[in-house]
């Protein structure tokens, strides 16, 4: 169960002991988040962690088994959709073919009955905040990927709701477009200051987005912090191994004492801890993971802080390259500047820097 965050800020989004089971399956255990007012929040985790499933809570899509949703302050629990005060972007666009990007944007504002000189301004503004002003008159056919999910952006947009969900709205695009409408929906959150809560399974989206991410896995959050925090402290090995590309490298060991120090010992090397800032006690002979990045490894280690190492291949990227090296037969990814190349076969020296590195309890896989 996850511990709420203290902050000064108020709650826009509060959620208490939410459950959901599908008959004996439960789907999402026992949640406490609350989101911040203006906050951009990101649930991040893999394919069926229960993240779509608990936007759907917040939106009213589902009926909660336990719990309670609090949206600015009122209880929403069994409220309709439409009463929640939201604006929901799907991961596909949902545009009416037949109708204009006008006629898209108005609909849900018609059928509302608000006045038409309200929709109009509505529209005009959401077109310039987007930048759709030149495709108001055109139909969805006539529009390419990206300016369809502007346009089912500018559908939430014209509501004028406080809190906007978004439900993998760029995973159908391609990495260019799925750039550059990162970019715009960033720049929207700062334009808006609404609250939004933002649901995608790419760690790049979540890490350049959120005020703060919620790693989740099994219906839990496994971590709730800032991008940062979750990169570089990640609170177990699941959040370590989730977030980053390419991945942490994990290595098994055990702790141990040498000349009076606390070491780090695989079976062939051991790897000194004076700079690691622990967070439980490191008792000698505990099993562990040690868990380190690939930009937090170096090739070339002077003296003893060196490592005997073999490079396995080097896949050049672009603006750096990735190494594959095997060090005492264990596998490690190491990122270096673009320029440096490494020969298979090669004999190198590595060296790890330990205060940006992670330790994990080899049974229960918390961070020490």
């Amino acid at each position: 169960m996850l511990m709420n965050v203290n902050t000064n800020a108020g709650t826009s989004v509060s959620i208490k002991d939410l459950s959901l089971s599908f008959g004996t399956v439960n789907v999402l255990k026992k949640l406490d988040l609350d989101i911040r007012e203006g906050e951009f929040l990101v649930l991040l985790g893999p394919s069926g962690c229960g993240k779509s499933t608990l936007l759907n809570c917040i939106a009213g899509l589902l009926d909660i088994s336990e719990g309670q949703i609090n949206i600015k302050g009122k209880n929403v629990t069994w409220e309709e959709p439409k009463n929640r005060g939201i604006g929901m972007v799907f991961q596909s666009y949902a545009l009416y073919p037949q109708m204009t990007v006008e006629k898209n944007l108005s609909f849900g504002l018609r059928v509302a009955g608000v006045p038409k000189p309200e929709i109009t301004k509505r529209i005009a503004r959401a077109a310039e905040i987007l930048q759709i002003e030149p495709l108001l008159q055109r139909k969805p056919s006539a529009l390419s990927g990206g300016q369809r999910q502007r346009v089912a952006i500018g559908r939430a947009l014209v509501r004028d709701v406080d809190v906007f969900l978004f439900d993998e709205p760029l995973s159908n695009l391609d990495a260019k477009l799925r750039s550059e409408l990162r970019v715009e929906i960033k720049r929207l959150h700062h334009k808006l200051g609404n609250t939004m809560i933002y649901v995608t399974h790419d760690q790049i989206e979540a890490l350049t987005l959120a005020d703060r991410i919620a790693v989740m896995k099994g219906g839990v959050v496994q971590q709730l912090d800032d991008p940062m925090t979750i990169y570089n402290k990640p609170r177990n090995r699941f959040v370590a191994g989730f977030i980053g590309s390419p991945s942490m490298n994990f290595i098994s060991g055990q702790l141990a004492e040498k000349d009076g120090k606390t070491v780090f010992r695989a079976s062939d090397f051991d790897i000194a801890l004076d700079r690691y800032e622990a967070d439980g006690a490191l008792t000698p002979g505990r099993e562990v993971v040690l868990g380190v990045r690939p930009e937090h490894i170096r090739i070339g280690g002077e003296g003893g802080d060196g490592h005997d190492a073999i490079v396995d291949l080097d896949e050049p990227m672009g603006a750096d390259s990735l190494v594959w090296l095997k060090v005492a037969s264990k596998p490690l990814s190491v990122r270096v500047e673009s320029g440096k190349r490494y020969r298979p076969g090669e004999q190198v020296k590595v060296s790890f820097n330990l205060s940006m590195a992670s330790l994990f309890d080899a049974k229960s896989e918390e961070r020490i």
